[in-house]
């Protein structure tokens, strides 16, 4: 994105991305495969980063131009699951396809490598059929380990998922 392009940014979330949250948090399409129910409401969507997104250690808004088009939370194990953490993110759907994931991704992972200091992996389950999200992981560099059947429900199915990981060693190199 170059010359008077808009600028992908993260940034925590303010109670004022409520109405943008509901672009992407309240559409089937985003929600799907993702582990939210889709949010039917302003309330429900004011609520969700009140209550879990504004609290997360790192839950980011990924915005164009300070507006938030998408979700992206890094969240760290505790105790002897410290060493690693879990990547999550959504995107509204009219950017789908442009990257915008995988820069702000780019963005968040130093940052979350500096946050949680005893961080050593970075890993994201992606579901089987979202091959658009197992795209944006490998582009980042992140390893397919494997295929994990029948690993989780999800809206009332039982779905495999695909495991991805990326070493701290990995993303300094």
């Amino acid at each position: 994105m170059e010359g008077n392009s808009p600028k992908i940014t993260i940034r925590p979330y303010k109670v004022s991305d409520a109405d943008d949250f509901m672009i992407y948090g309240g559409d089937d399409r985003v929600t799907r495969l993702s582990r939210w129910n889709t949010f039917t409401s302003r309330e429900e969507s004011l609520a969700y980063i009140k209550d879990l997104c504004i609290p997360h250690p790192y839950c980011r808004s990924i915005c164009l131009d300070d507006r938030s088009i998408g979700f992206l939370m890094i969240t760290p194990g505790l105790g002897d699951e410290r060493c690693r953490a879990e990547v999550r993110y959504a995107l509204a759907t009219e950017y789908w396809g442009c990257g915008i994931v995988a820069e702000a991704l780019k963005i968040a992972m130093p940052e979350a490598v500096k946050e949680f200091p005893e961080l050593v992996r970075l890993q994201a389950h992606a579901a089987a059929e979202n091959k658009a999200s197992q795209r944006v992981l490998e582009k980042l560099g992140f390893l397919r380990e494997g295929l994990l059947r029948k690993y989780i429900y999800n809206k009332g199915e039982l779905r495999d998922v695909i495991i991805y990981s990326l070493l701290v060693t990995d993303l300094i190199s």
